[in-house]
């Protein structure tokens, strides 16, 4: 399935995008779409069922804002340098082990949102990217195929980064991965079922309308189901939380000089097969 969460900011209502491409009303069946919805198999089996028997109040998707397709999300984590390409492009040698940091929930806007160029920032860069929505709590999980059963879905990210303030301005990764509007999040999440290998999907990114990410996910070094276990030994993962698993070649950090920053102004476009599409404007803070 997927499900999606429609209307203005801080009033989204559960969604659906049926085969047909018609966007039906869940409001009537759920609250939300949220951790508490994946981790309900009884609950998803309605939603399954009332999506085949075409029940559902059609939606008007004119004018409509499409919101994060998660709900109350309690952490986004994030895996740098998991692409061979990526790692390479900036010299990189592959991480022996995961790096891992974290984003704050309040980054998390929706597709289409406006994102807004940091005050100061001179190398705000893009980043498409897989996300994966966990579906059952995951603690101290014992191989890689554990992990990828605790998936409950799958959206397109734009982890946006500030590279001054994440590498040049000394402490963790986090300051130049935090700032407002940095992790678009949608449209659609994608139920687990519908991606039965997620290490096979297409990843690529515009800006300005020029193709600057063209990856896929089999160059992950970590693919999905490891990440989830190898996470799953340093904190507890729960329904609903959002893992970012990195980025393949094509950033604007690995440009030749000089690099391509975005600035306000600069529309990036991204999507992933089966996930659908991203378009964000920038601006200034």
């Amino acid at each position: 399935m997927k499900l999606l969460r429609v209307g203005p900011v801080g009033s989204e209502r559960p969604a659906l995008l049926d085969q047909d491409g018609t966007l039906r009303d869940l409001s009537g069946l759920i609250t939300d779409v949220d951790g508490a919805l994946l981790a309900e198999d009884s609950v998803l089996s309605r939603v399954r069922e009332a999506a085949r028997s075409g029940e559902l109040p059609v939606l008007d998707a004119e004018g409509l804002r499409i919101g994060a397709p998660v709900g109350r999300i309690g952490k986004v984590v994030g895996i740098g340098l998991n692409y061979f390409g990526h790692a390479a492009e900036i010299g990189a040698e592959p991480p022996a082990e995961p790096i891992m940091f974290l984003k704050a929930a309040d980054t998390v806007g929706g597709p289409d949102d406006t994102v807004l160029i940091p005050r100061g920032s001179v190398k705000t860069d893009w980043e498409a990217e897989l996300g994966i929505v966990i579906g059952a709590t995951a603690r101290y999980l014992a191989s890689a195929e554990e992990g990828l059963a605790q998936v409950g879905g799958y959206v397109l990210v734009n982890d946006v980064s500030e590279r001054e303030f994440q590498i040049e301005r000394g402490g963790t990764w986090d300051k130049g991965k935090n700032c407002e509007t940095f992790t678009p999040l949608g449209p659609w999440l994608v139920t687990a079922d519908e991606i039965p290998d997620p290490q096979v999907l297409d990843v690529k990114l515009w800006v300005n309308g020029e193709l600057k990410q063209d990856g896929n996910t089999s160059d992950q070094i970590f693919p999905v189901g490891e990440v989830v276990r190898y996470l799953s030994q340093f904190m507890t993962l729960y329904p609903g939380d959002v893992i970012v698993t990195g980025t393949p070649g094509g950033v604007a950090m690995g440009q030749p000089d000089p690099k391509p920053y975005l600035r306000a102004g600069d529309v990036v476009e991204l999507e992933i097969a089966g996930l659908g599409r991203q378009r964000q404007e920038f601006k200034s803070a």
